[in-house]
């Protein structure tokens, strides 16, 4: 069940737009502890909300109660940029209108789609993404701003439920192929016992590591000890994703 409470809009937002609780805190001039009681009390003073807002270019309307435009004229529409999400995610990718026939300029690169993904038994399965199917347009500087090399770069179709409501079934997600470190709260593709999966990731004491959705309510936490997390092989950090409403 979705959270339709003003901190529930306010959590929806972060998670969208890639603001932590500190960061907000500080946006409110207040200590991260005070953010946390706004969700755990449902309860923020008018003050403290108007400084999230202002913050995550939502409009105060919309967090209050849940009417209007979510974002504010300060923020890009999503109809005409992908915005880059999450814990990850600090700016937007500019869109032109293409299709297959129109040739790529100097600064353009064709990122492969892998529409299936192929589990292959071996000395341990593992996933294997299909290199044939369609492709995605990308900019080069945009990517190479971001520091991801081109050639690196990949988008796979995720399914099911479990990172929403931020990345629902059916959405696509840019990966970097390059980047297997794990930074703590980032996304990341994983190989899971065979399987592909889109969570966060976070490295806990001891080498374990705790995998996260969204989701929480549906799929909670998975607490992984050191030798379960060497069953992970790390595909990728999520760059950027794609939703059509």
């Amino acid at each position: 069940m979705k959270d339709n409470s003003v901190t529930g809009r306010l959590w929806l937002a972060m998670q969208e737009i890639g603001v932590t609780k500190a960061e907000l805190a500080r946006a409110a001039n207040v200590t991260p502890q005070a953010a946390g009681k706004w969700f755990k009390t449902n309860s923020i003073s008018r003050e403290s909300l108007d400084a999230c807002a202002k913050r995550l270019g939502v409009s105060i309307k919309w967090l209050i109660n849940g009417e209007g435009d979510k974002f504010t004229e300060n923020v890009i529409s999503i109809n005409n940029k992908m915005h880059e999400k999450s814990s990850n995610v600090d700016s937007f990718i500019e869109l032109d209108p293409w299709d297959s026939k129109t040739p790529l300029n100097d600064d353009e690169v064709e990122v492969p789609f892998y529409m299936e993904v192929e589990l292959s038994a071996g000395n341990g399965s593992q996933v294997q993404l299909e290199t044939a199917g369609p492709k995605l347009r990308f900019s080069k500087s945009t990517l190479r701003r971001h520091g991801i090399d081109f050639t690196c770069a990949a988008c796979v179709k995720v399914t099911g439920n479990s990172m929403e409501p931020v990345i629902p079934d059916g959405a696509t997600v840019g990966i970097d192929t390059a980047n297997i470190a794990i930074k703590d709260g980032d996304m990341y593709a994983i190989d899971w016992a065979g399987a592909l999966f889109v969570k966060t990731l976070t490295r806990r004491p001891g080498g374990g590591l705790r995998i996260r959705s969204f989701n929480m309510d549906e799929y909670p936490d998975e607490n992984l000890t050191l030798e379960e997390a060497q069953q992970v092989r790390i595909i990728g950090r999520v760059f950027w994703y794609s939703v059509l409403r």
